[in-house]
């Protein structure tokens, strides 16, 4: 197949076999597929979560580019790091126009069909991030069990949720937030996108 034709699902494949296993085989790491952000505002294609949040966005030869712009302004916020894995008929306007943190990486589909990764720049550290918005990967119930261990009272934890993130970011780093997300959503029972392990 020409690679003009590359699929989201043929990228989607080969980045988690070739990019992302040693993420997968470390017990530590969550590795998602199609993570909601800002309560399903928007979903990343793929996140790994450790002691980051790094999401994934793949653009095939078959999207276009139509999007990018307002999903990485929910990608902003709530991600402390992204990469772009995109057709490479995409690559020069990605690298133009995402934030210089963006990691941007070539799919180039190989004459065998397999797909070929390009790193054209590597993702670095979003500046811009808003830990409240980040919070919200955190569901209500897991807010307020951080929020009790943190010495809040019972009457303060019915506050409306948006406090509720408001106060667990005044009671934790960001980086405690980090560990508290990785370790919820590793304990989900019921939950559309379970983690997958190696």
């Amino acid at each position: 197949m020409p690679a003009a034709l590359t699929k989201d699902s043929d990228i989607r494949q080969a980045l988690h076999a070739k990019r992302l296993r040693k993420y997968k085989a470390h017990p530590d790491t969550l590795v998602i597929d199609e993570l909601g952000l800002a309560h399903a505002k928007s979903r990343v294609d793929v996140a790994v979560i450790n002691g980051c949040i790094h999401g994934y966005e793949i653009k095939s030869a078959k999207d276009n580019l139509d999007r990018l712009g307002s999903q990485i302004e929910i990608y902003r916020q709530t991600l402390q790091k992204l990469t772009i894995v995109a057709a490479p008929k995409h690559i020069e306007n990605i690298v133009a126009d995402a934030p210089d943190w963006c990691g941007v990486i070539a799919a180039q589909q190989g004459p065998r069909g397999g797909i070929n990764f390009q790193v054209f720049r590597n993702a670095a550290t979003n500046p811009e991030i808003d830990p409240v918005m980040m919070a919200h990967l955190l569901w209500r119930d897991e807010v307020i069990e951080l929020l009790n261990k943190a010495g809040y009272v019972p009457k303060e934890l019915r506050r409306p949720r948006k406090q509720l993130y408001e106060m667990l970011c005044e009671a934790m780093t960001v980086r405690e937030i980090t560990a508290s997300i990785r370790s919820f959503m590793a304990r989900r029972e019921s939950w559309r996108g379970r983690p997958e392990h190696a």
